[in-house]
């Protein structure tokens, strides 16, 4: 068939190709039924499983749910040509998030009808990703701390005229109403005080990420004594410079704000704390050998898929009485740290990841 791949193939019948044994890129071979017939060394180190766990069973139980990729195999079996699907994210269940373009084509060799060629995608347009990202983080807080700034003085001023109109009224029931509006401004100004806080640069010194979760744990689960916090901590990371007083605030808006999520959900409300080291990580621009990755996992309902995407922004909750800000702080924390916070979510299952560089004598504000 015109345009199709030929590739150098060897003694078929034995399901070796030798002339895709030494490529870089990922290929999988599958059958009529979408099984696995062949999986060359870089498909096994890209999907950390060996051959014999890979053939014989089919792509989705190995790739997991991945409708654009389903529907690229779907339209190159359909029309007989090869279709490419440039942004894939592949992964989860304890295994690292994979981003990822794959071609799929049609092939016509014994024992195989389509070639899958994963490629990771190219680290500069990943990082241009990321620097749209954080300008467009960048310029939501700006926005929102010009607000609270143009809130703050006329915020006092209702404060104040109404605790003076307080002094001149000698009816109960018309002081009940200047207590709701000062009540409500007190309200108002802890909120905006909640919006200038995270501009404060962290003040580095050696930190312990298990005092730190331990601590965010006793902390939560004094105000949610019905959520069981499970820890699964990699106690061999050692300590690291960070400002312990902002990446607990930052931990604890995560790991609370999952703990109020499961309050939506009867019985077996679990959160699990997990660290580990991430290995060969790219943050802020800067190649990390080594860094830490926490994960906050929890079984409640999961992201709504209005705010899937929006979750970081400025005063988005899922909650009627959320104020939209933990999530935001947290990850200004974390970003002043040089780090990440990702989102994964499907109902039952939530899990925030924060990845922090592993390097020594950072410098600080």
């Amino acid at each position: 068939m015109p345009g199709q791949p030929s590739f150098p193939l060897a003694d078929e019948g034995s399901g070796r190709y030798p002339g895709l044994e030494l490529l870089a890129t990922a290929v999988l071979l599958l059958g009529e039924s979408l099984e696995v017939r062949y999986a060359n060394p870089a498909a096994e180190n890209l999907f950390e499983l060996s051959k014999r766990q890979l053939i014989g069973h089919t792509a989705k139980s190995i790739i997991g749910e991945a409708p654009a990729l389903c529907q690229a195999i779907d339209k190159a079996l359909a029309n007989g040509a090869s279709y490419t699907e440039q942004e894939l994210e592949l992964g989860g269940s304890g295994k690292p998030r994979l981003h990822l373009s794959c071609t799929v084509s049609v092939v016509e060799t014994a024992g195989a009808r389509l070639l899958l060629e994963f490629r990771h995608i190219d680290q500069q347009l990943k990082i241009a990703r990321e620097e749209r990202l954080l300008e467009q983080q960048q310029a939501n807080r700006e926005l929102i701390r010009s607000l609270a700034h143009e809130i703050k003085n006329p915020l006092g001023g209702i404060r104040g005229a109404a605790q003076l109109l307080e002094r001149e009224l000698d009816r109960p029931q018309l002081i009940e109403y200047t207590q709701v509006i000062i009540g409500e401004a007190d309200r108002l100004q802890t909120l905006v005080n909640r919006l200038l806080t995270p501009h404060r640069l962290p003040t580095y010194r050696r930190a312990n990420i298990h005092e730190i979760l331990v601590r965010v744990a006793n902390l939560v689960q004094a105000e949610f004594p019905d959520v069981v916090i499970h820890s699964d901590f990699d106690i061999s990371l050692p300590e690291f410079d960070a400002d312990p007083e902002q990446l607990t605030q930052a931990v604890l808006n995560v790991v609370k704000n999952a703990a109020q999520a499961l309050q939506t959900v009867s019985g077996g409300r679990e959160i699990r704390l997990q660290t580990r080291v991430a290995r060969g990580v790219t943050l802020a621009k800067r190649r990390y050998r080594l860094a830490l990755a926490v994960a906050v996992e929890d079984n409640g309902p999961g992201i709504p898929d209005a705010i899937r995407d929006k979750i970081f922004y400025p005063l988005v909750s899922g909650r009627e009485s959320g104020s939209g800000l933990g999530l935001t702080i947290a990850q200004t924390f974390i970003a002043q740290h040089n780090g990440t916070i990702e989102s994964q979510s499907e109902p039952g299952r939530t899990v925030f990841t924060i990845l922090l560089p592993l390097e020594f004598n950072r410098s600080g504000a």
